[in-house]
């Protein structure tokens, strides 16, 4: 990848886009490149923050896993999302592993070079504050879903949710890829496979969904 590529990813980006043509020069003389093929993890639940992750390219997950072998995705992130800056700010452990769903690149800064980067570029703090913002949003409708929702609800959010981010969305109806398993809509949920499998064979039954080779189409009329 190019100066101009870093330049560009930088600029795209969540955390940095919006900053000045010379303050995104300056970030990009800090920046590498990293790849990982599908399968492997940027970083562990409690490892040491290192730096900073921008995803230029592919699918990464973001999960929380528990000493009895069970697992909870907390986020799916693609191009342009920022990865690690919670651990990056506070110097705590990770709280959370990042898994590779597709082949990987991220543009990466440095924990030194970044602390070095907030004091040289002032505006770049309110950048920061503004990402820790939309997670905490994120999270707190999250809880309130948990909270509020039953399965059957919280299935049809997430699954309109995939098609705004990962699939195709129009006033019919919503599209939502099966390179998401029921596995993985499981444990986004924090259920299991078989009360997922349950909930979709009822919303297949009610035509609130339909099963498809390639996806899983929801009918926008019919979200109940």
């Amino acid at each position: 990848m190019q100066r101009n590529d870093h330049y560009r990813w930088l600029a795209s980006s969540a955390i940095f886009g919006g900053l000045d043509e010379a303050c995104l020069a300056r970030i990009a003389q800090e920046v590498q490149v990293l790849r990982f093929p599908a399968g492997t993890s940027l970083f562990r639940q409690d490892d040491e923050a290192d730096g900073l992750h921008i995803l230029s390219e592919g699918l990464v997950r973001i999960h929380i896993g528990h000493r009895d072998g069970r697992e909870l995705t907390l986020a799916l992130l693609d191009p342009g999302d920022v990865i690690g800056e919670i651990a990056l700010l506070d110097g705590l452990p990770r709280t959370a592993t990042a898994t590779a769903l597709a082949p990987t690149r991220t543009v990466f800064v440095g924990r030194r070079a970044f602390a070095q980067l907030l004091e040289e570029i002032p505006q770049l703090a309110i950048h920061v504050i503004l990402v820790l913002c939309d997670r905490l949003r994120q999270n707190t409708e999250q809880l309130t879903a948990n909270a509020f929702l039953d399965l059957r609800q919280r299935l049809l959010k997430l699954l309109h949710d995939l098609a705004v981010a990962h699939g195709e969305i129009d006033a019919d109806r919503a599209i939502v890829p099966t390179r998401f398993t029921q596995t993985d809509i499981a444990q986004m949920l924090g259920v299991t496979r078989e009360a997922v499998n349950k909930q979709f064979r009822a919303l297949s039954r009610d035509g609130v969904i339909e099963m498809t080779a390639g996806a899983v189409v929801l009918a926008r009329g019919r979200d109940n």
